[in-house]
């Protein structure tokens, strides 16, 4: 997002990070040319804000839960936010549902029986069978933004990152799929979307509207890398099995949206802070401009959840004076150094109709095994259908897969 921010600055409105070994995105990011630079600041603090008590912490080390009002066991606060996680989050577990997953993620038998209680029960569910305390539950779900969410998709998001550090693609994350662009050049239409899917035995066609008009295209595959929760308002003949019709009508675009606030100096700087953190309004809480040179700056709030989708409901004016009021609290002086604002809200944005994939109790079991399953000549692709859900990984990796299929199939 490089509107309307002053200075050549700006801001990552979708994919942020890259995992360090997330080997897909950085080997294109490699044969591109495009360089990658650290995520996380090194040094100063990050401001956690929570129940209306701000407390900085050097970053990267444990933050003191006992400044916090959440009624945490006498255990629970020795432990420290991480250690929380460490606590009723268990390293075998995870260990054995990555080994499982990652052997094949996509495949009719996932997940195994082992494991399949886990689907059956939400987050919070899983943390209460685990000992949590009711203050414990609440601090872990006010940061993860998840709590009703399957058990075993949120384990499973756990056990897929397995890397050390977060990067950025220097310059803006865009320049990566402007790079792809510039190398089909030509092969791609813009501004035409498909209305219909057609297949027979010999071929698979495709209509889509330009100029309002109606045209086809007909190949001897399709790769079809259309979100689910957009691919509902396609028609498709003959229509998908009932399998994955009702993975396509019911799996969920979770909410996630990113509102940011322009600077006209990095004050924060001023008061030993980096300009991260987290808050139980504001989500997590980054500098963008971490690495952009120049005096101004942008603060940026990313909320998921019911959080989001209430953002998403706002007017733009409406979501950046909310913002601006809380992040003063977080960080004081906002106001006075505010210049602009703009936000991103996956729910409104009608050819994504939401964000990433996730899965509520019982739809990994349902949906799991036809999420990536080819129906005909049709294959699959997208973060949805791959192991790194969620991640430009799992858009990259479910791309060479649907690709190796066709191959495969031809």
């Amino acid at each position: 997002l490089r509107e309307p921010f002053s200075d050549g600055l700006y801001a990552n409105a979708g994919a942020a990070r890259i995992w360090d070994d997330h080997n897909y995105t950085l080997k294109y990011a490699k044969s591109f040319g495009l360089t990658v630079e650290d995520f996380y600041p090194k040094d100063l603090q990050d401001v956690w804000y929570f129940r209306g008590t701000r407390v900085l912490v050097k970053h990267g080390e444990p933050v003191d839960m006992s400044r916090f009002k959440y009624p945490l066991s006498e255990e629970e606060t020795k432990l420290g936010y991480g250690g929380l996680w460490d606590r009723y989050v268990p390293g075998s577990l995870v260990d054995d549902i990555y080994h499982s997953y990652h052997s094949n993620p996509t495949g009719p038998d996932w997940p195994p029986p082992s494991l399949r209680h886990y689907d059956q029960m939400s987050f919070t569910d899983f943390l209460q069978s685990q000992g949590a305390s009711a203050g414990a539950v609440e601090l872990i779900a006010a940061d993860f933004g998840f709590p009703e969410a399957s058990a075993l998709w949120v384990l499973q998001e756990v056990a897929m990152t397995g890397g050390t550090k977060m990067l950025e693609i220097g310059g803006g994350m865009d320049l990566l799929p402007r790079a792809f662009a510039g190398r089909l050049a030509n092969r791609i239409s813009y501004g035409v979307p498909v209305v219909r899917i057609e297949q027979d035995a010999t071929g698979v066609q495709v209509v889509y509207h330009r100029a309002g008009a109606p045209q086809t295209m007909r190949g001897d595959y399709l790769i079809c890398a259309i979100p689910f929760s957009t691919l509902r308002v396609v028609e498709v003949s003959p229509p998908f099995a009932p399998e994955k019709r009702r993975a396509i009508e019911e799996a969920t675009a979770e909410h996630l949206g990113k509102v940011f606030l322009q600077m006209r100096k990095r004050f924060w700087l001023e008061q030993g802070c980096n300009g991260f953190g987290k808050s139980d309004v504001l989500g997590d809480i980054w500098q963008p401009t971490l690495n952009q040179p120049g005096p101004r700056g942008i603060l940026e709030s990313y909320v998921s959840g019911n959080r989001a989708r209430l953002f998403a409901a706002m007017t733009e004016g409406e979501r950046i004076a909310t913002t601006l009021d809380e992040m003063e609290r977080v960080f004081p002086g906002a106001r006075e150094h505010f210049e602009g604002g703009a936000s991103t809200f996956w729910d409104n944005d009608p050819w994504a109709r939401g964000a990433i994939a996730a899965f509520y109790p019982g739809q990994l079991s349902q949906f799991g095994p036809y999420l990536a399953r080819a129906e005909g000549r049709i294959h699959f692709a997208g973060e949805r259908t791959s192991a790194w859900n969620g991640w430009m990984q799992g858009a990259l990796e479910s791309g060479n897969r649907a690709a190796r299929e066709v191959n495969d199939a031809a």
